[in-house]
């Protein structure tokens, strides 16, 4: 008999915690007492990570993360690994949940308009809207959505200034739409384009996870593999694990920031 699949939860929220501590002790100590195994970002500006564990485990730490300031609503991306795919629990304290380095970039004030799975393939299917994958080089290699412009950065730090160099080429106004692995490096991309003066940016709901969960493999525009920064690597059409590629090698080591 197979034993039973682990359970693996995505997920983040951008919310205030003025008291980054007071919400690390009890939420390491819960993750700890439950099994559960993963990274998970706490900043001022919110919550970020990827956990795994038993079922049980996990429902327990995602309803103490709901009830945390502004949290209620997080969405969690659920998906199975055939074996643990971290070593350890791990509650970081950081100065962003997720990396872009551009002081007052809040996408709980200004960020741009999402996108459902269902309607992501009607849109970037339009002629006028320039497709961005706002993730790092390594990631884009195992796969991307069709005619994606690809910034060829190697860390989501390097988005802004590959986008400010780059602003005249895309035209006077641009219909922006950009995804990536899970949603939270598009909410803050969409929003750092909005303070730029871009009007309409789009962003894919959920990201690629939700898209490779959500549409089927026959209607999808998605080709290749979702790097994802555990040991799983590559995920494909219903969050399935994919081969990794013979010479693959992620030029950046695992994290939380998806």
């Amino acid at each position: 008999m197979d034993p039973a699949p682990i359970h693996v939860a995505a997920l983040y929220q951008f919310t205030r915690f003025p008291d980054r501590e007071a919400v690390r002790g009890p939420l390491l100590a819960l993750a700890l007492a439950q099994g559960i195994k993963g990274t998970l970002l706490v900043a001022h500006e919110g919550l970020n990570g990827t956990i795994a564990g038993p079922k049980e485990g996990l429902d327990a730490v995602i309803a103490h993360i709901r009830a945390l300031p502004g949290c209620a609503d997080i969405a969690v991306k659920w998906s199975t690994a055939a074996a643990m795919p971290f070593g350890k629990m791990l509650v970081k304290l950081k100065r962003e949940i997720v990396t872009m380095g551009v002081p007052d970039v809040d996408p709980t004030a200004l960020v741009g308009t999402y996108v459902p799975p269902a309607e992501w393939n009607a849109l970037i299917s339009q002629p006028d809207v320039v497709l961005i994958d706002t993730r790092n080089d390594y990631e884009v290699v195992l796969g991307r959505f069709e005619g994606a412009v690809d910034p060829q950065t190697p860390t989501f730090r390097d988005f802004p200034a590959w986008f400010r160099a780059n602003r005249d080429a895309l035209g006077p106004n641009p219909r922006v739409a950009m995804y990536c692995t899970g949603g939270i490096r598009c909410e803050k991309s969409t929003a750092f384009l909005k303070a730029e003066g871009v009007e309409e940016v789009f962003h894919l709901a959920g990201g690629i996870l939700k898209y490779l969960e959500d549409i089927p493999e026959e209607e999808s525009l998605w080709r290749g593999g979702c790097f994802v920064f555990d040991e799983r690597v590559s995920l494909g059409h219903g969050l399935r694990t994919l081969p990794v590629p013979e010479g693959f090698k992620a030029q950046s080591p695992p994290s939380a920031e998806f």
